[in-house]
């Protein structure tokens, strides 16, 4: 399996980039939530003249955050920097979106805007749209401004069946964040295929499938619920404990698929942060800091039981027993989103999988 890292933007971010380069990991993603993290495309464009191999991605933005000629602008130009290097992930704008106050679109919203980045992106026209107004457009840079001759990857942003079938029928591969339950994996792996069945895209063709988590290698004799492993994992695991706090009233599925433990922390997690799964300005309450490392007083709410779904924790050879699982299940590559110790984690990483 490969290895790649996640960051968010902020200066010195070409610097982790050198050196997961220098490590041998494969790839290097910046997340795209505007009102939380710095821009994808002005720190991936420090990392494209930075670096010469790895290949650097975006992870993920959205037709709710970026019109399709913006986005494209941005990829082709980050592939005139770095040709052939780079990746980008589109997906509903779960997580851009809800640090909004906003919903995320839906999975035709992502369709069509993934097939008019991967029309843009390759040279080719595309149908815009405005309202009523609908034209065709195109690149119409002359030199070299942006690159549309060397390939951009896409991969899809999917946790159910709905993205899944987008990227079976646009041909790209999987990304998701979180997700280690093999099962789910074969899943949403059939419901590519299935999908992309009558279209152009052979359905046993390769397209990489990437998943976003934490790892945290235990030492001798540490307990993997310490404060260690939770200072590791619980920026996955409070994120999950957000969603659910700000879902709970238009979106109850989620909430009620916890189980008693899990909706406890969520309601302390609303106490704590001063607000109600109803308030309208929850989210300005409840993502400050989202997929950061979490304040010593939220470690109660770092769950053994959201540890173990969310995170990679243990000695070396039950993760790569885990591993090897997920592999088995469809996974190429491995992302973990380092907070405490970004260099040294990324380390750890080359070390287990490089």
């Amino acid at each position: 399996m490969r290895a790649g890292v996640v960051v968010a933007a902020q200066p010195g971010v070409e610097d982790l980039a050198v050196q997961a380069e220098e490590l041998g990991l494969h790839s290097f993603w910046v997340n795209d939530t505007p009102m939380v993290h710095g821009d994808p495309f002005v720190a991936l464009s420090l990392c494209a003249k930075a670096t010469t191999r790895i290949r650097l991605g975006i992870g993920v933005t959205s037709p709710a955050l970026r019109s399709a000629p913006a986005a494209a602008s941005g990829l082709a130009s980050l592939n005139a920097l770095a040709p052939g290097r780079i990746i980008c992930g589109v997906g509903t704008g779960n997580t851009a979106r809800r640090t909004l106050g906003m919903r995320p679109t839906t999975a035709a919203g992502l369709e069509n805007f993934t097939a008019a980045l991967q029309d843009l992106c390759a040279g080719r026209p595309t149908e815009y749209r405005e309202g009523d107004r609908v034209r065709d457009i195109r690149f119409l840079h002359a030199g070299g401004h942006v690159n549309t001759a060397d390939p951009i990857e896409f991969v899809v942003a999917a946790l159910g069946p709905r993205a899944a079938a987008v990227a079976g029928r646009r041909g790209t591969g999987l990304i998701s964040f979180g997700l280690l339950d093999p099962a789910a994996w074969h899943a949403l792996q059939d419901t590519r295929r299935h999908a992309a069945q009558g279209t152009r895209h052979d359905p046993d063709s390769r397209a990489d499938s990437y998943v976003v988590t934490s790892l945290h290698l235990l030492d001798e004799d540490e307990d993997p619920h310490g404060d260690a492993a939770r200072d590791a994992t619980g920026h996955l695991v409070l994120s999950l404990l957000a969603f659910a706090a700000d879902t709970a009233a238009d979106t109850p599925a989620f909430a009620d698929q916890l189980g008693p433990e899990e909706r406890e922390a969520v309601r302390r997690l609303l106490d704590r942060r001063g607000t109600t799964a109803t308030a309208p300005d929850r989210h300005i309450k409840l993502y400050p800091n989202y997929l950061e490392r979490i304040a010593p007083q939220d470690r109660d709410l770092v769950l053994p039981s959201l540890m173990n779904t969310l995170a990679l924790v243990g000695t070396r050879d039950d993760l790569l027993a885990r591993l090897t699982t997920l592999e088995q299940a469809g996974i190429d590559e491995l992302l973990i989103q380092p907070v405490i110790d970004p260099p040294t984690e990324m380390t750890q990483l080359a070390k287990l999988l490089t």
